[in-house]
């Protein structure tokens, strides 16, 4: 039997944030499962990319691993453009834009999964007080008064260094951080809302021969949000694609040709990009709005997209996992080793948590909503409101704040070191 104050289950950016960050802030022993392989930094982008906005980039670098993303791929930008297919309304956002709040130097890094991923399980690895067990799955999780019982399944791996199970764990604590199909959130049976958005996501590398300007860019087409997210390279010329559309539309795109598929990229970017290459594989996968009913279940704790699944069509999806993590840690280092699974203060996190999730899912929907087809008026009038807006600071500062995270009651690590 191997004894451990908390159980993470999935080694995912959201579980190896919450791994380091117990670890810089407490003295408490951690054991991270996940058999996913770490994948090698090379010159291939990752397809898999993340809008890392500023409170984020606060955790990392409170983690010490910013300078190491650094010396990867990451690609900062410091503009944002928004427009309307439909009716040519308009957006631009700028990081040096506003009074509300100090001006950045940046709004966001967009950076490749595997490259954040990366430079976090190196920096867990490195640490005694992290045991990683990545030869089997968890095949069964049993909560007592005091503690979990966790048992693994035989490896899967015929390279494993055993071919017997991993001895069970016990830990005061479990947290699921095992993604939107989460296997600990179906072990505990945790009731869960969901709605299906009618959309499946394209994922993709292009190459713009207008070159992406450090600029964020999103045209909304009557099928449904296209972004065109900035990625390092040589001739600053490749984004990554995330277009959201139907799923019958995602499959006919994701079968034609590439020459036929840049095409239609182009045009719906009225060329604002130069005429696109596709340069990698594309892949499309359905999305789905998820919330827990409760993020806590006896010693049971669910966070990032094991707790909930939003809309990409702001990139806000991992920045709230990150926060799920940090405020798990502000939770239990307030707590007596010995109490960590105290029910109130497992509470308040869950409210504080669902509370953040509801917020965003809520204001998915309304942009979702906005941009839904709308007869030839409304959405003429549509486009003249963000064209109105598109002058008004206050608004425009409300929104920038959003995107770079900026808000009160913020857990601890997302503020800048001091």
């Amino acid at each position: 039997m191997q004894k451990f104050d908390v159980l993470i289950v999935g080694a995912g950016m959201v579980g190896l944030t919450l791994a380091l960050a117990l670890r810089k802030n407490s003295q408490l022993s951690v054991a991270i499962t996940d058999t996913t392989p770490l994948a090698q930094i090379d010159n291939e982008h990752d397809v898999r990319v993340s809008a890392i906005n500023i409170a984020s980039k606060n955790i990392f670098d409170n983690l010490g691993i910013w300078s190491e993303i650094s010396q990867n791929r990451h690609q900062a930008y410091q503009h944002m453009h928004v427009w309307d297919k439909a009716s040519g309304g308009k957006l631009d956002f700028c990081a040096s834009d506003g009074d509300a709040f100090p001006p950045q130097d940046h709004l966001g890094w967009i950076i490749e999964n595997k490259v954040i991923r990366h430079a976090l399980w190196q920096k867990a690895q490195a640490d005694e007080g992290i045991s990683f067990f990545t030869d089997s799955k968890l095949a069964s999780i049993a909560v007592g008064d005091s503690e979990v019982f966790a048992s693994f399944a035989a490896p899967e791996n015929p390279n494993a260094r055993s071919s017997a199970p991993s001895m069970p764990i016990l830990a005061k604590l479990l947290v699921g951080a095992d993604g939107a199909n989460s296997w600990v959130r179906q072990q505990m049976d945790m009731e869960m809302f969901f709605k299906d958005y009618d959309h499946h996501a394209i994922v993709g590398t292009v190459k713009c021969p207008q070159g992406h300007q450090n600029t964020a860019w999103q045209v909304f087409l009557e099928s449904g949000p296209l972004a065109f997210l900035p990625l390092e390279s040589e001739h600053n010329d490749l984004c990554s694609i995330v277009y959201s559309t139907s799923p019958d539309e995602a499959q006919r795109l994701v079968n034609s040709d590439k020459v036929e598929f840049a095409k239609a990229l182009t045009a719906a970017s009225d060329g604002k990009l130069g005429d696109i290459e596709l340069v990698s594989e594309r892949f499309t996968y359905p999305l789905t709005m998820r919330l827990v009913q409760n993020f806590v279940k006896d010693r049971v704790i669910l966070i990032g997209d094991a707790a909930h699944t939003i809309h990409p069509l702001a990139g806000q999806g991992v920045n709230l996992g990150l926060l799920d993590a940090i405020a798990l840690v502000d939770t239990l280092c307030a707590q007596p080793t010995n109490e960590l699974a105290n029910a109130q203060a497992l509470k308040a996190f869950a409210r504080w948590r669902k509370s953040e999730a509801s917020e965003m899912i809520a204001a998915m929907a309304a942009i979702k909503e906005m941009f839904a087809p709308k007869p030839a008026p409304l959405a003429l009038i549509r486009g003249l409101g963000m064209n109105i807006l598109n002058h008004v600071a206050p608004v425009k500062n409300t929104f920038i704040s959003q995107a770079l995270g900026i808000k009160d009651n913020l857990p601890s690590m997302a503020y800048k070191i001091q």
